[in-house]
């Protein structure tokens, strides 16, 4: 039976972090903990967890990316590597799962599963969240933070990419289907998130986050994000001049330019209507997500203007 072991990288998550420990507990051979500058006692919550700590050095800034490499960097003799936000739980059963479908598919480089919100339905986006994890399982372009990995086919990639602050794991996934593996999303539950968003400013904030990786990861791969760049760049740049201009020239025009946005949120409504959402949470999801375009052309533009200055690619946290 092939070896797995564990990764789990945090920053200040107090109890999401004590409960992730406990929730890897006799399930791997080697568990690393890297911490990015926690102030509350984290390092020391793991070491008593059995856990080995890295924490990094605070002269370069914090990335997901640089965490994940670090931990496969600590391990010995890595096998299969499970990654895991501090933020996440294990859920019994899926190591024995996601190593048996790897033993089974050689061609496959990372299996993930379904993770879902601990708390979905304390706020209206920790719902919104929730439904972002549930997608299809089957062969996928990409996926989120937590997942196996084949450590031959990190390595070979080179790890994530540690100056990629956002979707780091869409580029790490890209890297690999590049390198002609294959990635999976098993039919299995896999791990429990707490996402702890319960004000508008911090979905804000992670949609802000959501365009920079937009813009980073297409920057480094134009074929990756198209569609979302373009989207955020026609409803939260273009139409605005347009609607802009139009009511200065005459005011009734910009009526025309503005009904975009009620067309959009119905289309999206109706879409997660057919995603199996419940139609209240339907009608208030989408829109949470035609709004998004606006907090994600500034994620972009922060991205390029970071680019431009070359000025360092530094975290954007919500919580």
């Amino acid at each position: 039976m092939t070896p797995v072991d564990v990764v789990l990288i945090g920053r200040n998550e107090g109890a999401r972090l004590i409960a992730a420990l406990a929730s890897v507990q006799g399930q791997a051979r080697q568990v690393v903990y890297v911490d990015s500058g926690s102030t509350d006692g984290s390092t020391s919550e793991a070491q008593k967890a059995g856990a080995k700590v890295i924490e990094l050095d605070l002269a370069s800034p914090f990335t997901a990316a640089r965490a994940r490499n670090a931990g496969f960097a600590a391990l010995d003799d890595p096998q299969l590597v499970q990654f895991i936000d501090g933020d996440c739980t294990l859920v019994p059963g899926w190591i024995d799962a996601a190593r048996t479908h790897l033993e089974r598919a050689p061609g496959t480089a990372m299996v993930t599963g379904w993770r879902s919100e601990v708390h979905r339905d304390a706020s209206l986006y920790n719902q919104l969240c929730d439904f972002e994890w549930r997608r299809p399982a089957g062969v996928i372009l990409a996926c989120g933070g937590d997942m196996m990995v084949r450590a031959g086919a990190f390595a070979e990639v080179g790890g994530f990419d540690p100056k990629v602050i956002a979707a780091e794991d869409d580029e790490f996934c890209t890297r690999l289907r590049k390198a002609g593996w294959m990635l999976e999303r098993l039919p299995h539950e896999m791990t429990r998130h707490d996402a702890a968003m319960i004000r508008f400013g911090q979905w804000w904030r992670r949609a802000v986050r959501t365009g920079h990786g937009f813009a980073q990861v297409g920057h480094l791969h134009p074929e990756y994000f198209t569609t979302e760049r373009k989207r955020a760049l026609i409803y939260a740049l273009l139409l605005p001049m347009l609607i802009l201009l139009c009511a200065l020239l005459f005011w009734p025009f910009a009526i025309v330019p503005l009904a975009a946005y009620p067309l959009n949120w119905a289309r999206t409504a109706q879409g997660l209507r057919r995603d199996g959402l419940p139609a209240p949470e339907a009608r208030r999801h989408a829109l949470l997500l035609t709004l998004s375009k606006f907090p994600n052309l500034i994620g972009m533009a922060t991205y390029h203007w970071r680019r431009l200055r070359q000025a360092p690619m530094r975290l954007i946290e919500y919580k």
